[in-house]
This record gives structure tokens, sequence and C-alpha cells, in this order.
């Protein structure tokens, strides 16, 4: 049995890169395996014999399994040593993707993509906690941005690539090599991932006393106003370039969104440390100034690419900022509130699909950018009441 030897954090002076660097694939395989049919609709519907909007169906229960799952998962594995549970997280991966790839039947499917949701949300809120235990107090943000940076890759890097490979090989080329992936991830945690001790009963809080632990809620508030903001815009970016004549560079412009965010959440990962809530103040800032750009102005190309670049800064590095408020909030609960901030995460996604549709059927794309307005206004009034 190979036994990891891990420095304590308050003698450790280097990130453990290996270990951090395993967590970020985990995460951007889960990113991937969640976002990559919205890519390979067609294909997929073809495959299972149904239509496209029932193809869809596999991104959705896919999502609702990590609604479903985080908070009650957590909460029941608090006893069990945390590699053990990143373990299993990836098998539910590699089982899933599995399933995926050789199911020629559409219910099956559907309970795999499901399984996937689940493993998805347990995995979810453990990376942010296992990434702050791995060093000192004044690295965890560092070590958090790290173990994020998965999330940008998969969406500016492995989206795109999944999908040019899907239309050459077969869309169940790709789930077959995410699984092989995982099984790759496996070895590599054990080798190279720290495993921590789970909670011993008596020091266990419970969900409600973490909830009410000083700086959680107006955190997962944030969260909540700030994710939904973004998915109403990125939910419906199509139809919003479409009517401002931009429909066939959907492309480019989203290309310009991955590089940007790839970019803030370097910078977020090199500051977060020292100006946690100067920059979360900023990111909220940068994404409103983008959201009244798009208003103003969406209908000029050179405005729209411009705002999609600060937009595309000011979201790459969220998840890091949020992640780590909620961990130094929350201490040795950090897992039971980072299931919170995934529950919260998934609201948003679902809520920016629901929220965008009726605003779009409604109004028209033209009200996306006073609703951004007013969720980021109430964003930036919590972080800033909050401040130090």
């Amino acid at each position: 049995m190979t036994t990891v030897v891990f420095t304590p954090p308050h003698v450790q002076k280097r990130l453990p890169l290996a270990a951090l660097l395993a967590l970020a694939l985990a995460g951007f395989i889960t990113i991937l395996t969640e976002a990559l049919p919205a890519g390979l609709l067609p294909q997929i519907s073809a495959g299972l014999g149904v239509s496209e909007a029932l193809a869809g169906q596999l991104v959705t229960v896919y999502a609702l399994g990590s609604l479903l799952a985080a908070i009650p998962l957590i909460a029941i594995t608090q006893s069990i040593r945390r590699r053990s549970l990143l373990l299993l997280a990836i098998i539910g991966f590699v089982i899933a993707n599995t399933v995926t790839t050789f199911s020629t039947s559409y219910t099956l499917t559907i309970v795999a993509r499901f399984l996937a949701g689940v493993a998805a949300g347990l995995l979810w809120a453990l990376l942010a906690g296992y990434a702050s235990r791995m060093v000192p107090e004044h690295l965890k943000g560092r070590a958090i941005a790290i173990a994020m940076v998965g999330t940008p890759l998969a969406l500016s890097i492995g989206v795109p690539a999944g999908t040019l490979l899907g239309n050459l090989a077969g869309w169940r080329v790709c789930f077959g090599i995410m699984s092989l992936l995982a099984l790759m991830l496996i070895v590599w945690v054990r080798l190279k991932v720290p495993d921590f001790a789970g909670q011993a009963t008596g020091k266990r809080l419970s969900l409600g006393r973490v909830f009410t632990l000083p700086g959680i809620r107006p955190v997962l508030f944030v969260v909540l106003a700030f994710v939904l903001a973004h998915n109403i815009l990125y939910t419906y970016i199509t139809a919003f370039l479409a009517d401002a004549g931009m429909a066939e560079r959907i492309d480019l412009v989203l290309l310009v969104f991955g590089i940007t965010a790839l970019l803030g959440i370097w910078i977020i990962g090199v500051l977060v440390d020292r100006y946690l809530q100067a920059l979360t103040i900023a990111s909220i800032a940068l994404f409103a100034l983008a959201a009244l750009v798009l208003g103003l102005a969406g209908d000029v190309p050179v405005a729209v690419y411009s705002a999609v670049a600060v937009w595309g800064l000011a979201f790459g590095g969220a998840a890091t900022l949020f992640q780590t408020g909620l961990a130094k909030a929350a201490g040795a609960a950090a897992d039971v509130a980072q299931s919170m901030l995934v529950t919260a995460w998934n609201l948003a996604i679902a809520g920016g699909g629901i929220v965008g549709g009726v605003l779009l059927s409604s109004f028209g794309s033209g009200s996306f950018s006073l609703t951004l307005l007013v969720l980021l206004a109430g964003s930036f009034i919590v972080v800033w009441c909050a401040r130090d």
C-alpha cells in the first residue's frame, strides 16, 4: 500500500502542485462531462433515437443530480476519510461515462447522467476544502485557484475540442476518453493526493449551524445573484448576438470570453490571499460595467467584444473568490459550506435558464442588461457592507 507523507500546513513552504493539479483535473472532467452533450446534441439524438429536445435533458438531469445530492451527501459522509470520498466521486464518473459510452438506451443513459451529476455534486463540495487543507492560511486562496483552474480550461478548451472530436470520431469516443481520464486520475490521486480524516462526531456542525456562521449567508447570496446574472447572459448569448446581428460570430465571442476568463483566474490566484474582498468587489463592478456596455452599445461589434472580454475577466476567478471566502468563513465545516455553494450555484444555473427565457420571450434580449445590473447591484452592496 502506498502512503503519502504530508507535511503539516504550518511548516509547509511550497504549494503541493502535483496534488492540486490532480484536483484541477477532477474539476476539468466534471465540467467536461456536464457541458459536452450541449455541443453534440444532433449526434447524441441520432445515436439514441430521440429528439434533440430529449437529448438536451442529458444536461438537465446532470444538474439535477448535483443539486439534489451535494448537501445530503456531504452531511452524511462527514466522518469518512476525505481521499476515500474523493475517489468515490471519481469512480462515479468512470461508471457513468462508461455506461454513456456503450449505452443504446435513452433511459439507461439518463440514469447514468444523473449518477454523474451526483458524483459532481459530491466532488465540487470537496474540492475547495480539500485544497485549503493542504496549505497554510496565507496560501489557501492560491491553492483553491489552482484546484479550480480545470473549470475555465474545460469551458474554453475542453468543450470546443471535445465537440470537434465528437464530430470527427463520434460522440461515444468523447465519453470513453473521459472514462479513461478518470481512471488515470484515480491512480494520480492515490499516489499524490494526501489523505485527511473526516470529522469526529462531537466536532461536526449541523447544516443549520453552518448556515448561520458569520459570513456564510452573505457569500451564498452573492453566489446566487452573481451566477444567476452570468447564466442569464451566457445561456442566451446566441440569442443576444443574433439580435445584435452577430450570430455568425458566436465562436469568436466565446473564445474571447474563454481567454479572458483564464486571465481572470490567474490574476485572482496570485492576489486572492491578500485582497479577497477588494477583488470580489472589482469582479462584480467589472461584470456590471460589461452589462452596461452591452445594454447601451450591444449592436456595435467592437463594444460587444470589449464587454465580453471584461465579462470573462470578471467571471474567470469568481469561483475561486467565492470558495475562498466560504472556506475562510466556515473553517473546519468547509465541506458542508461548500455543499451549500454547489446547491446555490446549480440553482443559479437553472434560474438563469428560466429567468432568461422569460425575459427573452417577454421583453427581448435587450432586457438582459437591466436585470443583470439589478442582480449585480445587490451583490455589490452585500460585499461592500461585509468589507473589513
